[in-house]
């Protein structure tokens, strides 16, 4: 399965603005942020940016956000356009029902990196079923629970021990005694309070 391996601060650099990538790294003074804010590669005065060129960006700020490959981005696109309603708005939705996404918002994981990892070995229960596809959609009534085996990891324990000090937006809900989180409602552009723009994403297709 095709993956991004290089280093994902440099993708922070590349748009100019915290993605939250690494986690709580990302809150500290080892952020590259905020250590070098300079783009990777810049050297010189930079030109000004075309509005093809802002479009695009906004584009690879919603892809390094999620952890999507570009094919996988624009199959996810084209459905937001087959939705009813703003296809931008149904981009964002589609990107935040993600499975991997939705371990990361319920503080299962401190990044859509680790959550994907977390998902990908089998450590995940989608309403009742073990699922090991992290862009596997959520829909509304479906629970995300710990496999019974998991339960008796470190890492869970160290979930468990911190997971009182994580917020969970309002479309989810979490029992936090037993770290089972349930899809209360659908998300909205709102809820996933992203840092791109999804009309940028559609002008940018639409060419």
């Amino acid at each position: 399965m095709a993956r991004y391996t290089g280093s994902v601060c440099h993708l922070c650099r590349r748009c100019g603005d915290k993605l939250m990538l690494k986690g709580s790294r990302c809150y500290t003074p080892k952020c590259a942020m905020e250590r070098r804010r300079r783009p990777t590669g810049q050297r010189f005065r930079r030109r000004r940016v075309s509005d093809r060129g802002l479009q695009l960006a906004e584009k690879q700020k919603a892809r390094y956000t999620y952890g999507v490959l570009e094919k996988q981005f624009r199959r996810t696109f084209a459905q937001a356009e087959r939705q009813p309603g703003v296809t931008g708005d149904n981009l964002i939705a589609l990107l935040e029902r993600r499975l991997d996404n939705v371990v990361y918002r319920l503080g299962f994981a401190d990044s859509r990196n680790q959550a994907r990892q977390i998902v990908l070995h089998g450590h995940i229960v989608l309403s009742g079923r073990r699922t090991n596809i992290p862009s596997c959609l959520v829909k509304e009534g479906d629970t995300i629970s710990w496999r019974e085996g998991s339960t008796k990891t470190e890492y869970f324990k160290q979930v468990a021990g911190e997971i009182g000090s994580k917020s969970v937006p309002s479309w989810l809900g979490l029992d936090r005694d037993n770290l089972v989180g349930q899809v209360i409602s659908m998300p909205t552009p709102e809820d996933a309070g992203v840092k791109f723009e999804g009309q940028s994403i559609v002008e940018y297709y639409s060419r």
